[in-house]
């Protein structure tokens, strides 16, 4: 079986389109296409389905993945093993905006001669990411199973950090004007988290946190991007979102938001960290020391039921 064409399968998978998949890996759409025709040829089967967006794995497609990453990483493996130096790093986290990829890219910064490899996997389940690190695809990733017995015998999961979070809100919003909120002052207002894919952690997440504190989580509608989500607060006089207090985000100076600490409990969201049971990558020692190294928060912190059955990050 050609792994070349088994690692355009892998890659075409995790991207949704062939152009990204053939960009990533330096060679052109067509021969792309021509590699994962010729396997779906060998295998007798359909691997993807066209979609408006790109492409989407078939069910036999999804049956083949884990094993091809098995494949493709025994293969990267096997070329490392006789090549000169080490390979990256390799991270993966939700998106290159969010709280994890803040916190590597200041690990990076201060340390600058870290071969290091951010990666997002195209996936709202975590064990897809489990998968990937059993197989050695990745060395970690910013992911939470929310039952660790069910990670399997190779993987194992620590607490990362917290991310506290806050309120973004337009300039029209009742509570644009607070300093501060408790979770009991966002009680009727509708809190808008686009997108929530089922069986996802955050799913889980926001389903507590609204049970919890009586809170009204709209979920209503595909999230078409964060531009189309911060738009629409900011000519809202009614929308409000959560979103952490590391991540990233951008918009126009005329849109006006503002993000409002939420505290009296600070409601935390609960980032952990997926990584091999034995014989981890050696950069990884580093990674651990700097989320050690971070902050901790205040007494008075709400968590989802998994993150207060963990046991406290080391160092907290």
């Amino acid at each position: 079986m050609d792994t070349e064409a088994l690692r355009s399968f892998v890659r075409a998978a995790e991207l949704g389109q062939f152009q990204h998949t053939a960009d990533e890996l330096g060679v052109t759409q067509q021969a792309v296409s021509k590699r994962i025709a010729a396997l779906e040829r060998e295998l007798g089967v359909r691997l993807f389905s066209r979609t408006p967006r790109g492409v989407e794995l078939s069910l036999d497609g999804q049956a083949l993945l884990p094993h091809a990453r098995g494949i493709v990483a025994g293969a990267e493996r096997a070329v490392t093993a006789v090549g000169p130096g080490s390979r990256a790093l390799r991270i993966d986290v939700l998106g290159l905006r969010s709280a994890q990829a803040v916190v590597l890219h200041d690990y990076w910064r201060a340390h600058p001669g870290t071969e290091l490899d951010v990666v997002t996997l195209r996936t709202a389940d975590p064990r897809t990411a489990v998968a990937a690190v059993a197989a050695g695809e990745i060395d970690a990733s910013f992911r939470t199973v929310t039952d660790p017995a069910a990670l399997p015998p190779g993987v194992r999961m620590i607490p990362a950090f917290h991310s506290p979070l806050e309120l973004l809100v337009g300039p029209a919003h009742p509570l644009a004007s607070a300093r501060r909120l408790s979770p009991q002052q966002l009680r009727g207002h509708r809190i808008w988290v686009p997108g929530i894919a089922p069986r996802s952690e955050w799913g889980e997440f926001y389903d507590q946190l609204a049970a919890a504190f009586d809170l009204r989580i709209d979920a209503a509608g595909p999230h078409f991007g964060d531009e189309v989500l911060l738009d629409v607060l900011a000519d809202s006089a009614e929308v409000a979102t959560l979103v952490g207090a590391r991540d990233r985000y951008l918009w126009p100076a005329g849109h006006r938001l503002r993000r409002i600490p939420v505290t009296d409990p600070t409601l935390a969201y609960p980032i952990s960290l997926l990584l091999p049971a034995t014989e981890p990558h050696p950069g990884l020692r580093g990674v651990l020391t700097h989320l050690e190294s971070l902050p901790g928060l205040p007494e008075a912190v709400w968590l989802p039921s998994w993150a207060a059955r963990q046991p406290p990050r080391p160092g907290a």
